[in-house]
């Protein structure tokens, strides 16, 4: 059985637990798998909007439909990407109760794309989102030992 690691972010570290064993205090998580299904976005009331999708996430011999929630301005978050398509999606785990019932909702609030081929060079595959237009240390002029002697920070 393959287990699936979901990784939780808080300010102090980074948690890890297997499917089932969830221990976060934060409840914020991600997971990746393929986008089996996105629909369309729906007007609950005048003033609130909500958008369902699920991802496939293989779990041994059955894979697992996980339907996840975004709502507001959030709605659009899977715009940019189709159906079949491999993506990271970062959510909450939210409950609640109403009316004797209980409810359980996993709140997605970020999507990024993930390329299914590696680029050339054996570089680690590239994801979408913000963030990628981040210099890498090759594009730098200078050389580690030339940045060091002009280095005057104290730490």
């Amino acid at each position: 059985m393959q287990n699936l690691i979901f990784t939780g972010f808080n300010k102090q570290n980074v948690h890890k637990a297997r499917l089932g064993h969830l221990k976060q205090q934060d409840m914020s998580f991600e997971i990746v798998g393929k986008l089996h299904k996105k629909f369309e976005t729906e007007n609950k009331t005048d003033t609130f909007r909500a958008r369902e999708f699920v991802i496939e996430v293989e779990d041994g011999q059955y894979p697992q439909m996980v339907k996840f929630q975004c709502v507001q301005d959030r709605t659009s978050i899977v715009d940019n990407v189709n159906e079949g398509d491999q993506i990271k999606v970062h959510f909450d785990l939210r409950g609640r109760e109403w009316q004797g019932k209980y409810f359980t909702n996993l709140n997605a609030w970020r999507v990024e794309a993930i390329s299914n081929e590696a680029p050339a060079g054996g570089a680690a595959p590239a994801t979408g989102g913000f963030g990628n237009d981040f210099p890498k240390a090759s594009d730098e002029g200078s050389s580690a030992s030339a940045v060091q002697a002009d280095d005057d920070l104290p730490f």
